[in-house]
């Protein structure tokens, strides 16, 4: 049998303070093939953030492991690129030198330096703003920052590309182009991407496989469903898709319980 290519095995995460210890995850089992979208939607303080850094190596697991194509994940590296909400662009860098840092830092070495202005024009490309790469993060809106913020990542040719929430500070309109493209990005590269999420229909309308978090403390994988969607997506389609319909309700169905549950407690 094939081993996956990303694998959480029991993975835990308790955060201490002087003597008394939190527990934010518990037992998190999932295995994500190459290729494949997930997103990971749940009440906030469920830990998702949390799961999503120990995958990207910017915080420890305390129990368990994190394996990418076998090998252990323990510290951040080119192979996973994340995307916050915050684009964390650099502000006194143009669009195409916020870029080409990234590239020039994982492939100065491999390519040659027209290669690597070719990369970075690609990756621009890619995200429709190849027009504004003189531009400064503050010339340009929100949604044009986290674009420039996916082509960085992407231009670090990673294994797995995982976003936090990279679309819940903006407008609901800047919002749907952005999912687009990231839907489009994806069928062009069939990248691995882990997506973390609030956002129900972004959730179903994007991803393979949706993981649902029960609330927290010791947060766990409560259930994981299957989006048999096929691809590509077309939203103003899918309003009316019963397989479309039954997916949003079953996650709504998911976090109004879990809600009511925490109500209740």
């Amino acid at each position: 049998m094939a081993k996956p290519y990303l694998s959480l095995e029991s993975v835990g995460k308790s955060f201490s303070r002087g003597a008394a210890s939190t527990e934010v995850l518990k037992e998190i089992d999932l295995k994500v093939e190459r290729g494949e979208f997930i997103s990971i939607i749940g009440h906030s303080g469920c830990g998702k953030s949390t799961l999503l850094n120990i995958v990207a190596g910017l915080t420890d697991a305390t129990t368990g492991v994190v394996l990418l194509e076998d090998k252990e994940v323990n510290d951040p590296g080119p192979d996973r690129a994340v995307v916050f909400q915050n684009h964390s662009l650099l502000p006194w860098l143009t669009v195409y030198e916020n870029v080409s840092l990234a590239v020039d830092k994982v492939s100065r070495k491999t390519r040659s330096k027209a290669e690597r202005h070719a990369w970075t024009m690609h990756n621009l490309d890619l995200v429709q703003m190849a027009h504004a790469k003189d531009k400064r993060p503050s010339e340009i809106s929100g949604g044009m920052k986290q674009r420039v913020g996916i082509a960085r990542a992407l231009a670090m040719e990673p294994k797995v590309l995982l976003l936090d929430e990279p679309f819940g500070a903006l407008d609901a309109l800047t919002r749907a182009h952005l999912q687009d493209s990231v839907m489009q990005i994806h069928a062009t590269l069939g990248n691995t991407v882990m997506m973390i999420t609030h956002d129900v229909d972004e959730a179903v309308l994007l991803s393979d496989r949706i993981v649902m978090m029960t609330n927290g403390p010791s947060a766990r994988i409560g259930e994981i469903l299957d989006v048999p969607l096929a691809r590509p997506r077309k939203r103003l389609e899918l309003v009316s898709d019963a397989a479309y319909i039954r997916c949003r309700q079953a996650v709504l169905k998911f976090l109004y319980e879990r809600h009511r549950f925490v109500e209740a407690a």
